[in-house]
């Protein structure tokens, strides 16, 4: 009996996952979870604790539908609406596709392709981006359409000690804004509607790891604020080509039914281009978190200077209603 006992205790214990990391700074897969269902809590701290360190995680083969994709976010915090200047998929408030041909793309033949070009961390013109984001792949091309995650953790440690020092007290202008760079109608157009513009510190501290993150996401990021803009364009360019250093960086190549989930606090992204040079769909879904505002090194937080804080799915459904 007591041998019984013992065994169908054991087996009720959770599993612990397996992390493989993929890099040295950033990028782990992890498997021996099914997210179809709630994780245990000591696979749910695992998970926590893995994100944490690796800045983004994956999981292979796990065909969330909508439903089962909001429910494995709520494990980790509380899903904004889809997209707060995009919007959401039809029933399902917290989700945002990200499509092939969608609103967000933009028309950019004329836009300055730079090394760091279309590199970003998710909506840094609210005065609280996104504290994580979960991308789950649905229709994946078969080759091409990967995508890059950099940490911004580990680009700020590699800067010299000089430069480290001359960042930290530095704060930035972060706009979400109609485009006068070739920005299509339908995208200036719903800009328009909401536009975000925060500065935020140059140098942020993790609120759960305490390191510190050089947040400069090239997408968003305008100006250094007090500067010339020659000397703000000069500094920027350097600290968005040292965040793309491939030693900081990992590549992920898709397959139907994967999860990538990052802290946005501390990456930056790189979404394919090669996507509109083939005849392949790619249909992928996302779900953020809410996030708070972001605190620099001398303590002081970020500052809203147009637009709204990005609220919860169910305080933005509230708010829309009140008109």
């Amino acid at each position: 009996m007591a041998s019984s006992t013992l065994q169908t205790t054991a087996a009720k214990q959770p599993e612990h996952i397996d992390v493989s990391p993929l890099t040295l700074h950033i990028g782990a897969e992890i498997g021996g979870v099914d997210l179809k269902k709630p994780l245990p809590p000591e696979q749910l701290r695992e998970v926590r604790e893995a994100f944490l360190k690796w800045k983004v995680v994956f999981f292979r083969g796990q065909h969330l539908d909508h439903a089962q994709h909001v429910a494995m976010a709520r494990q980790f915090g509380e899903p904004t609406i889809g997209h707060t200047v995009f919007g959401h998929v039809d029933s399902y408030p917290e989700v945002y596709s990200v499509a092939k041909i969608r609103a967000a793309n933009r028309e950019d033949e004329t836009a300055l392709l730079t090394p760091w070009y279309g590199w970003h961390t998710d909506i840094t013109a609210a005065v609280n981006p996104p504290c994580a984001s979960i991308l789950r792949g649905v229709t994946i091309p078969p080759y091409g359409g990967d995508t890059y995650w950099t940490s911004l953790a580990a680009a700020y440690a590699g800067l010299s000690q000089p430069m480290r020092a001359f960042v930290d007290g530095l704060r930035g202008l972060h706009k979400f804004i109609p485009r006068d760079d070739g920005g299509s109608m339908e995208y200036n157009d719903l800009i328009k509607r909401r536009a975000l513009e925060s500065e935020h510190p140059l140098v942020t501290v993790h609120a759960e790891t305490g390191e510190r993150v050089l947040y400069v996401s090239p997408y968003f990021l305008t100006s250094i604020v007090g500067m010339t803009p020659r000397e703000s364009q000069k500094i920027l360019e350097i600290l968005w080509e040292h965040i793309t250093r491939p030693e900081y960086t990992v590549r992920f190549k898709w397959r139907e039914g994967d999860i990538a989930f990052w802290d946005n606090r501390a990456t930056a992204h790189l979404a394919p281009r090669d996507i509109y040079d083939s005849d392949f769909d790619r249909q992928l879904y996302r779900v953020t978190l809410v996030g708070q505002p972001l605190v620099g090194v001398d303590g002081t937080p970020s500052r809203s200077l147009r637009g709204q804080p990005i609220l919860s799915a169910a305080q933005e459904l509230r708010s829309q209603a009140a008109g």
